[in-house]
């Protein structure tokens, strides 16, 4: 953009606004400026959306007790937080750019329609490395998505992305010839509707052979050997595999019998945090490489937590010994429920962890002290959850985990 162009990449260029708030800023400069180039796209984009970060308070009340519910009450926060700290001010000053937009107010409201603008519209865009990374970016590192986001349903999303740039002592022709990926918004394709089952894909023209353009986009029909399709048919593309509360929080709609749908269930850091040796028990669940939370397709609960087995034999295999290996003294032997389990191993290793009491982490540490550690000086993560597996086993876990579940119907119902 010739007007507000150099002030925005200067913005990006010093790193103060990553490449998804910069779309945000122009978006909301040229829709208040009376006289943007971008006005007939503009025009056309919606001024509302059924996200749920546009609830009301009767609205968001209805999903109380839920994860959207939490992640929209943390994400208004946010974002309210980010318009007066900075979005405000940062657009102001774009205005001012042109005398014709240096007494228009800039409201709250304004940065929420750019948000959701954004997020219900972007895509993942790889462009030249020169076009990112001008002369004066070299060896600099750029984070995206900082910004938004530090709630359960955020982190779905493809948060804190690193794009580093390559040693400034490279041969600058392979610099040029490189892809960095940068989301932003493509007029055109960012008006298709979701589909599990696209009708198309966007595919990139990288030396505009199809398309004449270097670096286009378009869009290719996704089922083979159809070459055409019928006049008035909707095009849909696909925007991933999203359980409904997350397409409810991003996007503002849900999908009847969605196969992506999950249930998340959760250990909540503040109330680690409040436990007995929480920094022991914190450091133990890093080196595990165990999670606070799981996603559990709802496909997986048709029969129960405990429902049939649908994995192949080899997977089962694979989780018995898995097992075995846990039990340095042979004691603790496989469970019985161990093929039935939908609950993953990286969670129940955390349960395991938080489950324990003091005497049990005397334990665990004197089984470490046996088996002494690798040569960086700390033990594995295979030796720590065969030593907690060796003292604490399941029950503990279990115990933690039939709490979690009444606290979660019970956040439910209400």
């Amino acid at each position: 953009d010739p007007l507000v162009g150099p002030r925005c990449r200067a913005l990006f260029e010093d790193g103060g606004v990553d490449d998804r708030l910069l779309v945000m800023l122009f978006l909301m400069a040229e829709r208040l400026r009376p006289t943007s180039l971008w006005k007939p796209y503009l025009d056309v984009l919606p001024s509302t959306f059924g996200s749920s970060v546009w609830f009301d308070d009767e609205e968001l009340a209805e999903v109380e007790g839920t994860t959207l519910h939490r992640a929209t009450v943390m994400q208004k926060k946010s974002l309210q937080a980010l318009f007066n700290d900075k979005v405000k001010a940062l657009v102001e000053e774009l205005l001012h750019i042109d005398e014709a937009g240096s007494s228009i107010e800039v409201r709250f409201e304004d940065f929420l329609w750019a948000n959701s603008i954004f997020w219900t519209r972007a895509l993942n865009i790889p462009l030249p490395h020169s076009y990112v990374f001008p002369g004066s970016l070299d060896g600099q590192q750029i984070r995206t998505g900082e910004v938004l986001g530090d709630s359960d349903l955020t982190t779905q999303q493809e948060t804190d992305t690193t794009t580093k740039n390559s040693s400034c002592d490279e041969n600058s022709e392979s610099h040029n010839m490189e892809s960095i990926w940068v989301e932003g918004l493509v007029p055109g394709i960012d008006f298709c509707n979701h589909n599990v089952k696209a009708l198309a894909t966007w595919e990139v023209d990288s030396e505009g052979n199809l398309t004449g353009i270097p670096a286009s986009m378009y869009l290719i029909l996704a089922q083979a050997g159809k070459s055409s399709v019928e006049t008035g048919t909707e095009i849909y593309i696909n925007y991933g595999n999203k359980g409904n509360e997350e397409l409810l929080y991003l996007y503002g709609f849900v999908v009847d019998n969605n196969p992506d749908d999950y249930l998340m269930v959760h250990y909540p850091v503040e109330a680690l945090r409040q436990l007995q040796s929480a920094d022991i028990k914190m450091k133990l669940i890093e080196m595990q490489k165990a999670e606070l939370r799981c996603l559990l397709p709802t496909s997986l609960l048709d029969r129960g937590f405990f429902g049939t087995s649908t994995s192949s034999g080899e997977d089962d295999d694979n989780k018995k010994k898995h097992f075995s290996s846990y039990s340095w003294s042979g004691q603790r032997k496989v469970p019985s429920y161990l093929q039935k389990n939908v609950f993953p191993q990286e969670f129940l290793s955390t349960l395991r962890t938080i489950a324990m009491q003091e005497h049990e982490l005397e334990q665990v540490a004197s089984l470490l002290g046996e088996v002494g550690s690798s040569e960086d000086g700390e033990p594995s993560d295979a030796e720590i959850k065969s030593a907690i597996w060796e003292v604490c086993g399941d029950n503990g876990a279990l115990g933690l985990l039939v709490d979690l579940l009444r606290v979660k119907m019970a956040e439910l119902e209400e």
